[in-house]
């Protein structure tokens, strides 16, 4: 299996462009595969550079309905009409992020909506023996406190995005599985523990956002659960690697308990081989 970073929010790569967004390059021994597109279409230029062919791909997951992991979505679709995309169906909403000053939309193009390979999901899907998307994730533990300013819009008002429309992927390579999410914005150890509902243990490797970065600052409170999940996350023999929405002042203290067992993500870098 090799997993490499298209983009993501951080200098990696000599040359490859890096944006407030996050998309992987897969393969496997039956797919190659996108995990998101990024916010524009920088992570198509980054694939050159790196000498990937994207008109290969025959699978595109989207993790979840914002526009930092749809927004070269259509772009791609104009160099690769073929490839399957899978989508939760209720990714296709309005979504806002509330602030005082008002309402911004990050929801995504609704174009995408139009797309003729889009497969709208309602729940878990098996694609195949190597791919499986889950979705649905009921825990509430350490939910990100920054959710609460994420809304999605209805007819009559604005009201609390609960993220029914996040999906995960999980890769599996012989007895390997590499979990991979966008943002977990209903929480990584949520997360985990719905995959271990399924697969009765830990993947290999998480491949995630953590979804802690806050630009006012943390709290006493923030920085225990940053801690503590930092902790519950060192227990597994799990590989984790991480970027985007984490945070770098979230990542060194998770670093400082966790080790090698957490590594960073960079544009326009490897992750696995």
């Amino acid at each position: 299996m090799k997993i490499i970073n298209l983009i993501e929010d951080t200098r990696g790569r000599e040359g490859c462009a890096f944006e407030h967004g996050l998309s992987f390059y897969i393969e496997t021994e039956k797919h190659k595969l996108l995990m998101d597109t990024g916010a524009t279409d920088a992570f198509l230029k980054n694939a050159a550079i790196l000498g990937i062919d994207l008109g290969q791909v025959d699978t595109v997951v989207l993790s979840h309905g914002h526009y930092d992991h749809t927004g070269g979505l259509l772009a791609f679709a104009e160099q690769n009409s073929e490839a399957d995309i899978y989508l939760q169906a209720s990714a296709g909403e309005a979504y806002y992020h509330w602030q005082e000053e008002g309402a911004r939309y990050i929801g995504m193009d609704k174009a995408i909506l139009s797309l003729p390979k889009l497969q709208l999901l309602t729940g878990n899907r098996k694609i195949d023996e190597e791919l499986f998307l889950f979705s649905h994730i009921s825990g509430r533990r350490f939910w990100a406190k920054s959710n609460q300013q994420l809304k999605r819009k209805t007819k009559e008002r604005f009201c609390q995005d609960e993220f029914d429309h996040e999906q995960c992927l999980v890769i599996t390579e012989r007895d390997n599985h590499v979990l991979l999410s966008g943002c977990a914005h209903n929480g990584i150890l949520n997360i985990l523990d719905a995959y271990r509902a399924i697969y009765h243990g830990d993947p290999g490797a998480v491949i995630s956002g953590f979804h802690m970065a806050q630009k006012e600052g943390y709290t006493e409170e923030d920085q225990r659960i940053i801690r503590q999940t930092a902790e519950e996350l060192k227990q597994t023999d799990t590989v984790f690697y991480t970027g985007h929405c984490t945070g770098k002042a979230a990542f060194d203290q998770m670093k400082e308990i966790m080790g090698e067992q957490l590594r960073a993500i960079h544009s326009g870098e490897e992750i696995l081989h």
